[in-house]
C-alpha cells in the first residue's frame, strides 16, 4: 500500500513538475514542441510494447491482450467523437481563442488523465510486484511533456500563469484519485486486471498514433521529430529494464 501511494502521487506530481517551465515564457517555437511531441510518443510506445502488453500477456492470453487493447482504441475514439476537441499543437498561436477554448481543452486533458491513474492502480494490484513501479513510472515520465503542454497552452491563451500552472496540476491530481479507484477495482476483480493493462496500452498507442506522431511532423521538423521518439523509446527501455 505504501509503495502505491507514492507511485501514484509520483506519477500526479510530474504534471505539475512539467508545468512549471510553462511559468517561465509564454511561447515555444515549433521545433522544440514538435521535438517534446515525438519523446513523448517513443516514451508511450515503450511503455505499451515493452511494459503493459508482455505483462498482460504473462497474467492472460492473446485474446484478453486483443480484447482489452480493442477497447482502450474504441473507448478514446468515443470520447474524441463526443468531447470537445482541441489539438494543442495546432491552436497554440490562434489569436482568436478563447476562454471556452482553453476550459474545453482543459477538460479533455482531464478525462484523458483518469484511464491513465486507472491503469496505474490496476497495476499495483496485480500479482506482480513490480509491474506497478513499472506502469507508474512510464505514465510519470510522459506527464512531464504533458502538464508543460497543457500549462503552455493556457497561458499563450491568456490565462494567469500561476492559475494556468495550477490547473495543470490538478489535471495530475485526478490520476491521483483515479488510481486508488483502479486499485480498489482490481481488489475486487482481480480477473480484470490484464485486461486493464491491455485497455492501458490501446489507449497510449491511439494517442500516440493518432495525435502525438501527426503533430510532431505537421511543421516540417520530421528529422528532429524522429530523433526525438527514438530518444524518447530508448530512455523508457532503458528505465523499465533498470527498475527489472
Amino acid at each position: 500500500m505504501n509503495a502505491m501511494i507514492l507511485g501514484s502521487l509520483v506519477t500526479s506530481l510530474c504534471t505539475a513538475a512539467g508545468a512549471l517551465p510553462a511559468l517561465l515564457f509564454s511561447n515555444i517555437s515549433h521545433r522544440g514542441r514538435d521535438s517534446l511531441l515525438a519523446f513523448t510518443a517513443g516514451i508511450m510506445v515503450a511503455a505499451s510494447t515493452y511494459g503493459l502488453i508482455p505483462s498482460s500477456l504473462k497474467l492472460s492470453n492473446l485474446w484478453v491482450l486483443t480484447i482489452g487493447i480493442l477497447l482502450g482504441t474504441v473507448t478514446l475514439t468515443l470520447m474524441e467523437l463526443l468531447i470537445p476537441h482541441t489539438d494543442p499543437a495546432h491552436d497554440i498561436k490562434r489569436s482568436d481563442s478563447t476562454q471556452t477554448g482553453s476550459w474545453m481543452f482543459l477538460s479533455a486533458m482531464a478525462l484523458h488523465n483518469l484511464p491513465e491513474g486507472l491503469s496505474v492502480g490496476v497495476s499495483y494490484g496485480s500479482p506482480n510486484q513490480e509491474l506497478g513501479t513499472i506502469v507508474a513510472l512510464s505514465i510519470g515520465l510522459q506527464n512531464i511533456p504533458e502538464g508543460f503542454l497543457t500549462a503552455l497552452y493556457l497561458v499563450t491563451h491568456g490565462m494567469r500563469r500561476r492559475y494556468a500552472f495550477l490547473l495543470a496540476a490538478l489535471t495530475g491530481g485526478l490520476e491521483f484519485l483515479s488510481c486508488w479507484a483502479g486499485l480498489k477495482f482490481t481488489a475486487s476483480f482481480a480477473g480484470i486486471v490484464p485486461y486493464g493493462l491491455a485497455f492501458a496500452a490501446g489507449a497510449m498507442l491511439f494517442v500516440v498514433y493518432k495525435e502525438l506522431i501527426p503533430e510532431s511532423h505537421g511543421d516540417g521538423n520530421e528529422r528532429a521529430s524522429t530523433f526525438s521518439f527514438i530518444f524518447g523509446l530508448l530512455s523508457m527501455i532503458a528505465m523499465t529494464h533498470l527498475l527489472g
